[in-house]
């Protein structure tokens, strides 16, 4: 079977996954797999016999290796979205919960024992799961952020104009220093993180 590499994410919607106990399964066995051999040394064969399913059934429900990882990374990625809000939650302001909220986003996938972990080992392999157009890792964690957005217009004055482009924007310049920290802006630091959050992000707010 060929497996077009990212093909499910140029959608730019979500596998047909079904919700059930046999699919958390097969996403937890994915989840060990790739933590403990990566992307390029793990097929679906490893990730069926973790799950104790058949290979059949892993294609049934996620059509391709990368559909099977996609689906995997996505419930990541939603999981440290709630871990984010919960992080932010209690901060006074909607300036201050963006901010901590970029600081946590870079902390949390930095140190994360899979997403982490592939970005350090494969970065060309995780490429085309963060950066493909419109991919459903991108689009749901702009939705997120957009829907935050469109939650503080109380506080902020008023509505927020281009919402969702704000959120796709900073989603994208987030990415990107995920995949290549090099350069000018030194976000090692929680504090150079938070200082670049106030100078760059802040100032798409302006009406």
């Amino acid at each position: 079977m060929t497996e077009p590499k990212g093909a499910e994410l140029l959608t730019g919607r979500e596998p047909e996954v079904p919700a059930d106990p046999l699919t958390e399964r097969i996403l937890d066995a994915a989840h060990e797999q790739l933590r403990s051999f990566g992307l390029r040394r793990s097929t679906v064969d490893d990730v069926a016999r973790r799950a104790r399913v058949s290979r059949v059934t892993v294609y049934r429900r996620f059509g391709t290796k990368d559909g099977l990882v996609s689906a995997c990374l996505l419930r990541e990625y939603r999981r440290f979205l709630a871990d984010v809000d919960l992080a932010v939650a209690d901060l006074p302001t909607v300036e201050d919960r963006l901010v901590e909220g970029f600081v946590v986003v870079l902390r949390h996938i930095r140190e994360h024992p899979l997403v982490g972990g592939l970005l350090r080992l494969e970065p060309e392999t995780m490429l085309p799961f963060l950066t493909v157009d419109s991919g459903p890792a991108l689009v749901a964690m702009r939705d997120h952020l957009a829907d935050r957005l469109r939650r503080a217009q109380p506080s902020l004055g008023g509505p927020v104009r281009d919402a969702e482009a704000i959120a796709e924007l900073m989603v994208r310049i987030t990415v990107s220093f995920l995949l290549n920290p090099e350069g000018c802006f030194e976000l090692g630091e929680d504090g150079h993180a938070r200082e670049f959050a106030r100078r760059y992000f802040l100032p798409l707010l302006a009406r």
